[in-house]
């Protein structure tokens, strides 16, 4: 049955997990891709894989705010090599904002925990790569979504795009206060004023603010700051403009 099959393990500690499939499917072809370049080669121009296990966030210092699965993702997708996708997931509550995306992905066949040992992505491997269904009971592609995720409020016209242009620069650390914002997104000062309209509705939806305190320009960047991997990754990937990788010491409160 695995004779002819290809997986793609995308993951910057993948050489173990690549082993583990080995030595599970010892006829199948598994390659381990362990940062973007390798991702790449990997994917365009070659033969398409029967499954993909991806790391849904890269906890590496070098890779953590520049790639991710989703990157993952878009590359199968633009190369034209779009097959079943198992995130694996570290159990960090980080990961949340990147999760709500990636369910609702339809190439996003199950998630698995890495705590969980080799045994759960082995199994997903091999059901997925034979075209089937994973068990929900045992693979859940998660809860459903009770409050907006950030990807949906981004995606919703011209206000959801502009609110992630802000969000984005203050993650990257572009921006300090509306007038270095204002120039960091190439955005009217007078639309980089109304910073709390565009984000608070958002960041009240997901009741991620303390209810009756007040909503200000100091809760907003301090909320990019919290959520600057997912920013930063939901722009690179759909807004077409350059990010930036906060550095060490950058602030994301506003002054």
């Amino acid at each position: 049955m695995e004779d002819g099959l290809r997986v793609l393990v995308a993951s910057a500690l993948g050489k173990l997990l690549g082993s583990v499939l080995t030595e599970a499917l010892p006829h199948a072809t598994i390659v381990v891709a362990t940062d973007p370049d390798s991702v790449h080669h990997a994917i365009v121009g070659r033969v398409r894989f029967d499954a993909v296990v991806a790391d849904l966030i890269w906890m590496d210092p070098v890779y953590e705010y520049v790639f991710d699965g989703l990157d993952v993702l878009k590359l199968l997708r633009e190369s034209n090599r779009s097959a079943p996708m198992i995130m694996a997931l570290h159990g960090h509550g980080i990961e949340r904002d990147h999760l709500e995306e990636a369910i609702t992905q339809p190439e996003v066949v199950g998630v698995v925990q890495k705590a969980a040992g080799f045994g759960p992505p082995v199994e997903a491997v091999q059901i997925a790569a034979a075209g089937r269904t994973l068990p929900k009971t045992r693979f859940p592609i998660g809860q459903h979504l009770t409050c907006p995720s950030l990807d949906s409020y981004f995606s919703h016209g011209r206000r959801g795009h502009t609110a992630a242009r802000l969000a984005g620069a203050i993650a990257a650390g572009q921006a300090t206060d509306y007038q270095s914002l204002a120039t960091a997104t190439c955005v009217p000062l007078n639309t980089v004023n109304k910073l709390v309209s565009y984000l608070g509705p958002l960041i009240e939806a997901r009741r991620e603010h303390e209810s009756g305190l007040p909503m200000n320009s100091q809760v907003v960047y301090r909320w990019c700051g919290e959520h600057s991997r997912y920013v930063l990754s939901w722009r690179r990937r759909k807004a077409n403009c350059k990010t930036q990788t906060p550095s060490p010491g950058s602030s994301h409160q506003a002054v």
